[in-house]
Order: C-alpha cells, then structure tokens, then sequence
C-alpha cells in the first residue's frame, strides 16, 4: 500500500515540513511517480520502529489493530449518512451539509466547522485507492465523545482530483469524516484506509449495495475483537 505525503504526516502527527526533513537527513524510504511524493507503508513502519517513532497511529498502525479510541465506525455512518447518486461537483455542498447537522455539538460549533470546511485549503482529500477517498476537515476538532460522524458518498461521476489516483482507477466513493476527537481522527484515517483496501466492506461500496447490507458490514467490523481498547478520553 502506497501513502502520500500527507497521509505520513498525518500518521506520525507532524508537519509535512517535518517528514521532507526525514527523506533529507534521515533516510525516510520514498519514491517519486509523476512528481509526487509516495512512502511503501511497510518500509515506513520498519524506518520507524527502527528508530524509535511512534508508528502505532493512522496508516501506520498495526493491521490487526481497532480504534485506540474506542470509535465505532456503524454508529457514525448512521449519523452522516449514505448518500447516493451524487455529482461530483456537488460532494462538497454535502459535506458541509452534514457537518450543519453534527449531533453533539453547539450550532455555534456546527457553524465553525462549516467554515472551516469553506476556507481554501480547508477540507483534505485523501485517497485510498480502489477508487475510494477520505475526505474530512484540514484542521482537527475536539468535539467530545457524542459528537463526529461518516457519510457514505457514491458519486455519479468521478471527482476531480489535483493528482491522479496512484493507482488510475477515477475517485467515486467518499467516506467524508468528522472525528470526535484529534486522537480519534487518526485512528478513523487508519482503520479506513485498511478497510477500503480489500474485504466486505469495499466490495459492498463498490457494488453499491442496499444501506442496510453497507450498515451491517461495518458492524461486524466494529464487533471484530482487538487488544488494547481505551476509550476516548476527549472532553
């Protein structure tokens, strides 16, 4: 699996000044494809268990690993909702839609989100290949446990992206997310971008399947057991 730079940053929760700093001086194992930045996620895990980093995070966590935070994917797809038969010009008019409907959060809140999500620069798109992205807020929020959400996006036509897919295959699948927490965020980044790379939950997006067969999905994968569960200690 291949990540971009902003994906490794987010993983290790750095700056992506901080991470071309590690190709210079510290070896960071890298490729270019078409002028861009790509990172081998199991070279990057050896690079930083090497060296000491914390690399259980994000992309990088372990692939048996779950949300450290506690976070369940089902109830948060409930929340945002999937939306079906969308163009593509119109994802972000949904995203904002969504988060003016985030449930645990003051309207005050929800209107700052909204703005966020406004400003240049302010919603990052995050592929995963397989035709499937992770949008979700630039800057990271801490809503508190009631709060956050994922909505399902199956667009009619593909998004248009800056940088092509690695991978060639057109984006028509957005999982956009809000995460209760900063903590929460990487985890929900992680766990997706494993989960949309094979197995029921992919296939059932990709074929674009009845609500309630995508909703079952996800709950089995919430109910599959793992080590190390905590809850999410954000305000």
């Amino acid at each position: 699996m291949y990540l971009n730079l902003i994906q490794i940053a987010e993983s290790f929760g750095v700056a992506e000044a901080v991470v071309e700093g590690w190709i210079r001086d510290e070896g960071l194992p890298h490729t270019w494809d078409r002028g861009r930045l790509l990172f081998d996620r199991a070279q990057v895990a050896q690079w930083a268990a090497a060296r000491g980093l914390a690399s259980q995070v994000g992309f990088l966590a372990p692939e048996t690993s779950a949300f450290a935070t506690g976070v369940r994917i089902e109830p948060l797809l409930r929340t945002g909702g999937i939306w079906r038969d969308v163009a593509a010009a119109d994802a972000m008019s949904v995203f904002e839609r969504v988060a003016a409907a985030l449930p645990g959060a003051t309207p005050q809140v929800r209107q700052l989100v909204v703005q966020m999500l406004r400003r240049p620069g302010g919603t990052t798109i995050a592929p995963v290949g397989h035709g499937f992205a992770l949008p979700h807020p630039s800057a990271r929020v801490a809503l508190g446990r009631g709060a956050g959400c994922i909505a399902l996006l199956l667009l009619r036509d593909p998004l248009h992206m800056e940088e092509a897919p690695v991978d060639g295959v057109p984006v028509t699948r957005l999982f956009f997310f809000i995460a209760p927490s900063p903590r929460a965020h990487l985890d929900i980044l992680g766990r997706m971008g494993r989960l949309l790379s094979e197995g029921p939950l992919r296939d059932l997006v990709t074929a674009a399947a009845p609500d309630a067969e995508i909703l079952r999905a996800a709950a089995a994968l919430d109910r599959v057991p793992s080590a190390g569960l905590a809850p999410d200690s954000a305000p």
